[in-house]
Protein backbone atom coordinates (compact mmCIF):
# COMPACT_ATOMS: atom_id res chain seq x y z
CA UNK A 1 0.00 0.00 0.00
CA UNK A 2 1.42 3.37 -1.06
CA UNK A 3 2.22 5.77 1.77
CA UNK A 4 0.13 8.95 1.81
CA UNK A 5 2.33 12.05 1.78
CA UNK A 6 1.50 15.71 2.27
CA UNK A 7 4.04 18.30 1.11
CA UNK A 8 4.15 21.62 2.94
CA UNK A 9 5.83 24.75 1.63
CA UNK A 10 5.77 28.53 2.00
CA UNK A 11 4.95 31.14 -0.63
CA UNK A 12 4.93 34.93 -0.51
CA UNK A 13 1.93 36.75 -1.95
CA UNK A 14 1.10 40.46 -1.60
CA UNK A 15 3.44 40.87 1.38
CA UNK A 16 1.86 37.88 3.12
CA UNK A 17 3.18 34.39 3.83
CA UNK A 18 1.03 31.48 2.71
CA UNK A 19 1.21 27.86 3.86
CA UNK A 20 0.85 25.58 0.83
CA UNK A 21 -0.56 22.07 1.21
CA UNK A 22 -0.08 19.63 -1.65
CA UNK A 23 -0.84 15.91 -2.06
CA UNK A 24 -1.84 13.41 -4.69
CA UNK A 25 -5.61 13.09 -4.89
CA UNK A 26 -6.94 10.91 -2.10
CA UNK A 27 -10.55 10.82 -0.85
CA UNK A 28 -9.61 10.70 2.84
CA UNK A 29 -7.07 13.54 2.58
CA UNK A 30 -9.48 15.60 0.48
CA UNK A 31 -12.16 15.27 3.16
CA UNK A 32 -9.71 16.25 5.91
CA UNK A 33 -8.34 19.27 4.09
CA UNK A 34 -11.87 20.62 3.54
CA UNK A 35 -12.37 20.58 7.32
CA UNK A 36 -9.56 23.12 7.82
CA UNK A 37 -10.98 26.60 8.56
CA UNK A 38 -10.22 29.28 5.93
CA UNK A 39 -8.55 26.81 3.56
CA UNK A 40 -8.48 27.95 -0.09
CA UNK A 41 -7.75 26.26 -3.44
CA UNK A 42 -5.37 27.75 -6.01
CA UNK A 43 -6.08 26.67 -9.60
CA UNK A 44 -2.84 28.27 -10.82
CA UNK A 45 -0.56 26.54 -8.33
CA UNK A 46 -2.75 23.42 -8.03
CA UNK A 47 -2.42 23.49 -4.23
CA UNK A 48 -4.45 24.20 -1.11
CA UNK A 49 -3.32 27.22 0.86
CA UNK A 50 -3.96 29.27 4.00
CA UNK A 51 -2.27 32.11 5.86
CA UNK A 52 1.06 31.01 7.30
CA UNK A 53 1.42 31.21 11.07
CA UNK A 54 3.03 29.05 13.71
CA UNK A 55 -0.44 28.04 14.95
CA UNK A 56 -1.65 27.04 11.46
CA UNK A 57 1.59 25.15 10.83
CA UNK A 58 1.14 23.09 14.00
CA UNK A 59 -2.56 22.63 13.32
CA UNK A 60 -1.84 20.97 9.97
CA UNK A 61 0.59 18.54 11.62
CA UNK A 62 -1.99 17.61 14.26
CA UNK A 63 -4.90 17.49 11.76
CA UNK A 64 -3.23 14.88 9.55
CA UNK A 65 -1.53 12.86 12.31
CA UNK A 66 -1.61 9.08 11.82
CA UNK A 67 -3.14 9.62 8.36
CA UNK A 68 -0.28 10.88 6.21
CA UNK A 69 3.45 11.50 6.26
CA UNK A 70 4.18 15.23 6.51
CA UNK A 71 7.04 16.41 4.29
CA UNK A 72 8.14 19.88 5.45
CA UNK A 73 11.62 19.97 3.92
CA UNK A 74 10.66 22.92 1.68
CA UNK A 75 9.62 24.95 4.73
CA UNK A 76 12.94 24.24 6.45
CA UNK A 77 14.81 25.32 3.32
CA UNK A 78 12.74 28.50 2.99
CA UNK A 79 13.36 29.56 6.60
CA UNK A 80 17.02 28.62 6.35
CA UNK A 81 17.42 30.88 3.31
CA UNK A 82 15.54 33.82 4.85
CA UNK A 83 16.55 33.54 8.50
CA UNK A 84 19.50 31.19 9.08
CA UNK A 85 19.10 31.39 12.87
CA UNK A 86 15.32 30.92 12.88
CA UNK A 87 13.80 28.47 15.35
CA UNK A 88 11.62 27.15 12.50
CA UNK A 89 14.57 25.20 11.08
CA UNK A 90 15.28 23.44 14.35
CA UNK A 91 15.10 19.72 13.73
CA UNK A 92 11.91 18.15 15.05
CA UNK A 93 11.52 14.59 16.20
CA UNK A 94 9.98 12.57 13.38
CA UNK A 95 7.58 9.71 13.91
CA UNK A 96 7.70 6.47 12.02
CA UNK A 97 4.79 6.45 9.59
CA UNK A 98 3.83 2.80 9.92
CA UNK A 99 3.21 0.63 12.98
CA UNK A 100 4.62 -2.85 13.45
CA UNK A 101 2.38 -5.87 13.09
CA UNK A 102 2.59 -6.46 16.86
CA UNK A 103 1.54 -2.87 17.57
CA UNK A 104 -1.39 -3.11 15.15
CA UNK A 105 -2.63 -6.28 16.84
CA UNK A 106 -2.44 -4.72 20.30
CA UNK A 107 -4.13 -1.50 19.17
CA UNK A 108 -6.93 -3.57 17.62
CA UNK A 109 -7.42 -5.30 20.98
CA UNK A 110 -7.39 -1.88 22.67
CA UNK A 111 -10.15 -0.65 20.32
CA UNK A 112 -12.23 -3.75 21.06
CA UNK A 113 -11.78 -3.19 24.80
CA UNK A 114 -12.84 0.47 24.54
CA UNK A 115 -15.95 -0.45 22.57
CA UNK A 116 -16.83 -3.24 24.99
CA UNK A 117 -16.76 -0.59 27.75
CA UNK A 118 -19.14 1.47 25.55
CA UNK A 119 -16.83 4.43 25.03
CA UNK A 120 -18.14 6.76 22.30
CA UNK A 121 -16.66 6.36 18.82
CA UNK A 122 -15.17 9.84 19.10
CA UNK A 123 -13.37 8.86 22.35
CA UNK A 124 -12.20 5.60 20.76
CA UNK A 125 -10.68 7.57 17.87
CA UNK A 126 -9.02 10.14 20.14
CA UNK A 127 -7.47 7.46 22.38
CA UNK A 128 -6.26 5.26 19.52
CA UNK A 129 -4.80 8.23 17.61
CA UNK A 130 -2.96 9.30 20.77
CA UNK A 131 -1.52 5.87 21.52
CA UNK A 132 -0.41 5.51 17.89
CA UNK A 133 1.61 8.72 18.19
CA UNK A 134 3.23 7.44 21.39
CA UNK A 135 4.11 4.03 19.91
CA UNK A 136 5.40 5.58 16.66
CA UNK A 137 7.74 7.76 18.74
CA UNK A 138 9.37 4.58 20.15
CA UNK A 139 9.26 2.67 16.85
CA UNK A 140 12.67 1.06 17.49
CA UNK A 141 11.60 -0.30 20.87
CA UNK A 142 9.24 -3.24 21.58
CA UNK A 143 6.06 -2.14 23.37
CA UNK A 144 6.75 -4.55 26.23
CA UNK A 145 10.06 -2.73 26.93
CA UNK A 146 8.57 0.77 27.21
CA UNK A 147 8.84 2.10 30.78
CA UNK A 148 7.76 5.11 32.82
CA UNK A 149 11.12 6.76 32.08
CA UNK A 150 10.26 6.60 28.37
CA UNK A 151 7.09 8.61 28.99
CA UNK A 152 9.19 11.42 30.47
CA UNK A 153 11.41 11.33 27.37
CA UNK A 154 8.29 11.46 25.16
CA UNK A 155 6.88 14.44 27.09
CA UNK A 156 10.13 16.38 26.79
CA UNK A 157 11.24 15.48 23.27
CA UNK A 158 7.85 15.38 21.54
CA UNK A 159 5.12 17.18 23.54
CA UNK A 160 7.23 20.07 24.89
CA UNK A 161 9.55 20.27 21.88
CA UNK A 162 6.56 20.75 19.58
CA UNK A 163 4.91 23.09 22.10
CA UNK A 164 1.72 21.07 22.31
CA UNK A 165 -0.79 22.07 24.97
CA UNK A 166 -1.14 20.59 28.46
CA UNK A 167 -4.62 19.35 27.51
CA UNK A 168 -3.16 17.41 24.55
CA UNK A 169 -0.48 15.97 26.84
CA UNK A 170 -3.16 14.96 29.32
CA UNK A 171 -5.15 13.33 26.52
CA UNK A 172 -2.15 11.23 25.48
CA UNK A 173 -1.51 10.23 29.10
CA UNK A 174 -5.12 9.08 29.45
CA UNK A 175 -4.71 6.85 26.41
CA UNK A 176 -1.33 5.51 27.62
CA UNK A 177 -2.76 4.58 31.03
CA UNK A 178 -5.77 2.81 29.53
CA UNK A 179 -3.72 1.08 26.85
CA UNK A 180 -1.09 -0.34 29.19
CA UNK A 181 -3.69 -1.46 31.71
CA UNK A 182 -5.16 -3.72 29.03
CA UNK A 183 -1.81 -5.04 27.70
CA UNK A 184 0.08 -7.67 29.70
CA UNK A 185 3.84 -8.06 30.20
CA UNK A 186 4.73 -4.37 30.12
CA UNK A 187 7.03 -2.33 32.32
CA UNK A 188 4.66 0.64 32.56
CA UNK A 189 3.22 1.39 36.00
CA UNK A 190 0.11 3.35 35.08
CA UNK A 191 -0.48 4.78 38.54
CA UNK A 192 2.98 6.38 38.58
CA UNK A 193 2.44 8.35 35.38
CA UNK A 194 2.37 12.03 36.30
CA UNK A 195 0.03 14.48 34.66
CA UNK A 196 0.93 17.97 33.43
CA UNK A 197 0.00 20.98 35.51
CA UNK A 198 -2.83 22.58 33.63
CA UNK A 199 -3.03 26.34 33.23
CA UNK A 200 -6.05 27.84 34.98
CA UNK A 201 -7.76 29.70 32.18
CA UNK A 202 -10.99 31.61 32.56
CA UNK A 203 -13.77 31.02 30.02
CA UNK A 204 -14.36 33.70 27.40
CA UNK A 205 -17.57 35.64 28.03
CA UNK A 206 -19.60 37.95 25.82
CA UNK A 207 -21.83 40.71 27.14
CA UNK A 208 -25.59 40.42 26.60
CA UNK A 209 -25.32 43.24 24.06
CA UNK A 210 -22.67 41.35 22.10
CA UNK A 211 -24.69 38.13 22.18
CA UNK A 212 -27.79 39.96 20.92
CA UNK A 213 -25.78 41.59 18.15
CA UNK A 214 -24.41 38.20 16.99
CA UNK A 215 -27.78 36.42 17.15
CA UNK A 216 -29.62 39.19 15.29
CA UNK A 217 -27.01 39.49 12.52
CA UNK A 218 -28.07 36.56 10.26
CA UNK A 219 -30.89 37.30 7.82
CA UNK A 220 -31.44 33.57 7.31
CA UNK A 221 -34.03 32.27 9.82
CA UNK A 222 -32.34 28.88 10.21
CA UNK A 223 -28.97 30.48 10.99
CA UNK A 224 -30.53 32.85 13.49
CA UNK A 225 -32.43 30.01 15.18
CA UNK A 226 -29.33 27.81 15.51
CA UNK A 227 -27.25 30.53 17.17
CA UNK A 228 -30.18 31.54 19.37
CA UNK A 229 -30.76 27.98 20.60
CA UNK A 230 -27.07 27.47 21.46
CA UNK A 231 -27.18 30.55 23.68
CA UNK A 232 -30.76 30.10 24.97
CA UNK A 233 -30.01 26.58 26.22
CA UNK A 234 -26.22 26.59 26.71
CA UNK A 235 -25.71 23.83 24.14
CA UNK A 236 -22.50 22.30 22.92
CA UNK A 237 -22.00 22.29 19.14
CA UNK A 238 -22.52 18.52 18.88
CA UNK A 239 -25.68 18.71 20.99
CA UNK A 240 -27.26 21.19 18.60
CA UNK A 241 -26.31 19.20 15.49
CA UNK A 242 -27.48 15.86 16.96
CA UNK A 243 -30.78 17.30 18.19
CA UNK A 244 -33.84 15.57 16.72
CA UNK A 245 -37.32 17.05 16.31
CA UNK A 246 -38.81 14.58 18.79
CA UNK A 247 -36.58 15.92 21.59
CA UNK A 248 -38.36 19.30 21.66
CA UNK A 249 -41.21 19.09 24.17
CA UNK A 250 -43.04 22.38 23.65
CA UNK A 251 -45.96 21.45 25.95
CA UNK A 252 -43.69 20.92 28.94
CA UNK A 253 -41.31 23.64 27.71
CA UNK A 254 -38.32 21.31 27.81
CA UNK A 255 -35.45 20.42 25.49
CA UNK A 256 -34.25 16.84 25.97
CA UNK A 257 -30.56 16.21 25.29
CA UNK A 258 -29.83 12.52 24.71
CA UNK A 259 -26.53 10.73 25.28
CA UNK A 260 -24.33 13.79 25.18
CA UNK A 261 -20.79 14.10 26.59
CA UNK A 262 -20.21 11.30 29.08
CA UNK A 263 -23.26 9.46 27.68
CA UNK A 264 -25.60 11.50 29.86
CA UNK A 265 -29.19 12.57 29.24
CA UNK A 266 -30.48 15.86 30.61
CA UNK A 267 -33.37 18.30 30.25
CA UNK A 268 -33.10 22.04 29.64
CA UNK A 269 -35.91 24.56 30.19
CA UNK A 270 -37.26 26.30 27.09
CA UNK A 271 -38.59 29.83 27.38
CA UNK A 272 -41.77 30.92 25.59
CA UNK A 273 -39.68 33.21 23.38
CA UNK A 274 -37.46 30.28 22.33
CA UNK A 275 -40.47 28.04 21.61
CA UNK A 276 -42.03 30.78 19.47
CA UNK A 277 -38.80 31.07 17.45
CA UNK A 278 -38.59 27.27 17.01
CA UNK A 279 -42.20 27.14 15.77
CA UNK A 280 -41.55 29.89 13.25
CA UNK A 281 -38.45 28.01 12.04
CA UNK A 282 -40.27 24.63 11.86
CA UNK A 283 -43.12 26.05 9.75
CA UNK A 284 -40.64 27.62 7.33
CA UNK A 285 -38.24 24.66 6.93
CA UNK A 286 -40.21 21.53 7.95
CA UNK A 287 -37.19 19.36 8.95
CA UNK A 288 -37.80 15.61 8.75
CA UNK A 289 -35.52 14.01 11.37
CA UNK A 290 -32.89 16.36 12.77
CA UNK A 291 -34.05 19.74 14.00
CA UNK A 292 -31.43 21.39 11.79
CA UNK A 293 -30.73 19.73 8.46
CA UNK A 294 -28.57 20.54 5.45
CA UNK A 295 -29.90 21.70 2.09
CA UNK A 296 -30.13 18.13 0.79
CA UNK A 297 -31.39 16.72 4.11
CA UNK A 298 -29.52 14.87 6.80
CA UNK A 299 -27.56 16.32 9.69
CA UNK A 300 -26.29 19.91 9.40
CA UNK A 301 -22.49 19.98 9.12
CA UNK A 302 -20.06 21.31 11.73
CA UNK A 303 -18.17 23.33 9.13
CA UNK A 304 -21.37 25.06 7.97
CA UNK A 305 -22.32 25.92 11.54
CA UNK A 306 -18.85 27.40 12.15
CA UNK A 307 -19.29 29.44 8.99
CA UNK A 308 -22.68 30.72 10.20
CA UNK A 309 -21.08 31.99 13.42
CA UNK A 310 -18.10 33.50 11.63
CA UNK A 311 -20.36 35.49 9.30
CA UNK A 312 -22.60 36.60 12.18
CA UNK A 313 -19.62 37.83 14.23
CA UNK A 314 -18.28 39.69 11.20
CA UNK A 315 -21.63 41.39 10.53
CA UNK A 316 -21.89 42.31 14.22
CA UNK A 317 -18.46 43.99 13.85
CA UNK A 318 -17.08 42.15 16.86
CA UNK A 319 -13.30 41.79 16.70
CA UNK A 320 -12.97 39.04 19.34
CA UNK A 321 -12.15 35.47 18.14
CA UNK A 322 -15.62 34.22 19.10
CA UNK A 323 -16.31 30.47 19.02
CA UNK A 324 -19.58 28.60 19.47
CA UNK A 325 -18.51 27.58 22.96
CA UNK A 326 -18.32 31.25 23.94
CA UNK A 327 -22.13 31.36 23.65
CA UNK A 328 -22.42 28.44 26.08
CA UNK A 329 -20.00 30.12 28.52
CA UNK A 330 -21.90 33.40 28.22
CA UNK A 331 -25.23 31.65 28.88
CA UNK A 332 -23.91 30.10 32.11
CA UNK A 333 -22.38 33.36 33.33
CA UNK A 334 -25.50 35.38 32.56
CA UNK A 335 -27.61 32.81 34.44
CA UNK A 336 -25.31 33.14 37.45
CA UNK A 337 -25.45 36.94 37.34
CA UNK A 338 -29.25 36.74 37.21
CA UNK A 339 -29.20 34.86 40.53
CA UNK A 340 -29.67 31.27 39.32
CA UNK A 341 -28.39 28.70 41.82
CA UNK A 342 -25.06 27.15 40.79
CA UNK A 343 -26.48 23.64 41.29
CA UNK A 344 -29.20 24.27 38.68
CA UNK A 345 -26.63 25.66 36.25
CA UNK A 346 -24.57 22.49 36.73
CA UNK A 347 -27.59 20.34 35.85
CA UNK A 348 -28.53 22.41 32.82
CA UNK A 349 -24.98 22.36 31.41
CA UNK A 350 -24.55 18.64 32.10
CA UNK A 351 -21.42 19.00 34.24
CA UNK A 352 -20.50 15.92 36.25
CA UNK A 353 -18.57 17.90 38.85
CA UNK A 354 -19.64 21.14 40.49
CA UNK A 355 -16.00 22.29 40.28
CA UNK A 356 -16.40 22.60 36.52
CA UNK A 357 -19.38 24.90 36.97
CA UNK A 358 -17.72 26.95 39.71
CA UNK A 359 -15.32 28.48 37.17
CA UNK A 360 -18.14 30.82 36.13
CA UNK A 361 -18.07 32.44 39.56
CA UNK A 362 -14.63 33.82 38.61
CA UNK A 363 -15.93 35.63 35.53
CA UNK A 364 -19.25 36.84 36.86
CA UNK A 365 -19.08 40.63 37.18
CA UNK A 366 -22.24 41.12 39.24
CA UNK A 367 -20.43 41.53 42.57
CA UNK A 368 -16.99 42.44 41.26
CA UNK A 369 -18.28 45.63 39.62
CA UNK A 370 -19.64 46.81 42.97
CA UNK A 371 -16.19 46.74 44.59
CA UNK A 372 -14.84 50.24 45.17
CA UNK A 373 -11.12 50.66 44.54
CA UNK A 374 -9.17 52.39 47.35
CA UNK A 375 -7.69 54.52 44.56
CA UNK A 376 -11.05 56.32 44.29
CA UNK A 377 -10.82 57.56 47.89
CA UNK A 378 -7.31 59.02 47.60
Amino acid sequence: MKRKTIQLSIAEHQHKLLLLIKFEFDTELQKLVLEIPEIMWSERRNVWYMNYSSANYKFVFFHFKCVAWIDYEEIKKWWASKFPDSVEVKKKVTLKNELSEDANVKIKKFIEWLRSKRYSENTVKVYTDSIKIFIRFFHEKPISDISNEDIIVFNNEYILENKFSASFQNQVINSIKLFFRTIENTRIEAELIHRPKRPKLLPNILSKEEVKSIICSPINLKHRTMLSLIYACGLRRSELLNLKITRVDSKRKLLIISQSKGRKDRVIPLSSKTIELLREYYIAYKPKEFLFEGQSGGQYSEKSLESVLKNAVSKAKIKKPVSLHWLRHSYATHLLEAGTDLRYIQEILGHTSSKTTEIYTHVSTKNIQNIISPFDSL
